[in-house]
């Protein structure tokens, strides 16, 4: 299992990519082995206002579905329709199967939010 190091992580197996006020988000190879093989992806228009917490994407697999929360409120401002065309990338490679991209109203809320570093989530999977 491959865990990039300049990503942060979450409990949930979701992975965040920080650039300033924008954060692009996916779910990790361990999520997606634990799914198995994924079949359909529901991700947020851009545009789309989200609150910390919801429920923003769905990844469908053919043993259960997946939810991916927004790490903090914002705005959606990109999403990668590559994966709803092929969902079946996401088990390929999770870190390059990005699925949406928010504006966060407040960068600064993502401090102290839980959020992990690569050895903590790793920690977390017990290795």
């Amino acid at each position: 299992m491959s865990n990039p190091d300049d990503l942060r992580y979450t409990a949930q197996h979701e992975w965040l990519r920080i650039e300033g006020d924008e954060v692009t988000i996916g779910i990790t190879d361990y999520a997606a082995e634990q799914l198995g093989d994924v079949v359909f992806v529901e991700l947020p228009e851009i545009g789309a206002r989200v609150e910390r917490g919801a429920v923003v994407a769905e990844v469908e697999s053919t043993k259960s579905v997946g939810e991916v929360y927004a790490p903090a409120a914002g705005e959606v401002v990109a999403r990668h329709d590559d994966v709803v065309d092929a969902p079946e990338s996401i088990n390929g490679d999770a870190f390059e199967a990005w699925l949406f991209r928010l504006r966060v109203d407040d960068p600064a809320s993502l401090e102290g939010s839980g959020l992990l570093d690569r050895d903590q989530y790793l920690a977390q999977l017990g290795g």
